[in-house]
């Protein structure tokens, strides 16, 4: 029998965010397909999803830095039509100066956080689009917006992930196909393991991963474009996108500013 609710492929679903993602997901009535590099963290989140919910739970192990680990992915995207849900929760960070990062690791960051959710979103989109259904939830991060918080190359494939976000709600909103971005605040993951600062985890601004995902869920829930765990006013964020919506017809000019002294050319 198939599954009303479908199934939700979640990248990253091995711990942190993605494990709650798929845990919540699981219980609200989603069949699961994981991704995440390592298979027996996946195997153990599968094997706990399955005893509490009975839930159908899919592992699909994969390097998404690895081009052909990534074509596999993204060929379940485009050929499962049971799929009704992409989570691009997959990232790495870093809190590395431009003056003590390692070039390659940067560039696999941008393989990992701009590439790869790319990839995958341009797999999952056009076959939701065919079927009038389908939602897609990129996590982006607040530093997206307070990009001098912590690593640039980071914080530059975050704002891409909001900026993503944004194009994407315009060209498939007609076609009902949902999108959310998250952007969530410093989280209590291994992320900042990895990143190079694990006190982080513990600080009394960190957020847990539970109730970050459970925000974005509720932020889901309630029709959210974008969705900001750790923001207590939200005007804060209607005001910054009605003024970036105000501004942006106003770029458009055929001559330069009179405060830049340029003269007309004949």
């Amino acid at each position: 029998m198939s599954n009303p609710k479908g199934t939700a492929l979640i990248t990253g679903a091995s711990s942190g965010i993605g494990a709650i993602y798929a845990d919540r997901l699981a219980k609200r009535g989603y069949d699961l397909i994981l991704v995440a590099r390592n298979q027996q963290r996946l195997n153990a989140v599968a094997d706990k999803l399955r005893g509490e919910t009975g839930r159908t739970i899919t592992v699909m192990p994969a390097d998404l830095n690895d081009r052909g680990s990534l074509a596999k992915v993204e060929t379940v995207l485009r050929g499962n039509a049971d799929i009704t849900m992409l989570v691009n929760n997959a990232g790495v960070g870093s809190v590395a100066s431009i003056l003590q990062a390692d070039t390659d690791k940067m560039t696999a960051m941008i393989d990992l956080n701009v590439t790869a959710l790319t990839r995958l979103t341009y797999a999952a989109a056009p076959a939701f689009a065919a079927r009038g259904a389908g939602t897609i939830v990129n996590i982006s991060s607040v530093v997206g917006i307070a990009v001098e918080a912590l690593n640039g190359v980071y914080s530059a494939s975050k704002s891409y992930v909001l900026s993503f976000g944004h194009s994407l709600q315009k060209d498939l909103a007609d076609k009902g196909v949902r999108v959310q971005t998250v952007l969530p605040g410093a989280t209590a993951t291994e992320f900042w393991d990895v990143a190079g600062y694990a006190p982080q985890k513990t600080s009394e601004i960190t957020m847990s991963a539970e109730d970050c995902v459970d925000a974005a869920l509720a932020g889901l829930d309630a029709g959210e474009l974008v969705t900001i765990p750790g923001l207590h006013d939200a005007q804060l964020w209607t005001r910054w996108e009605a003024d970036r919506r105000e501004i942006s017809p106003k770029f458009r000019n055929a001559k330069p500013a009179p405060r830049y002294g340029v003269g007309s050319r004949t």
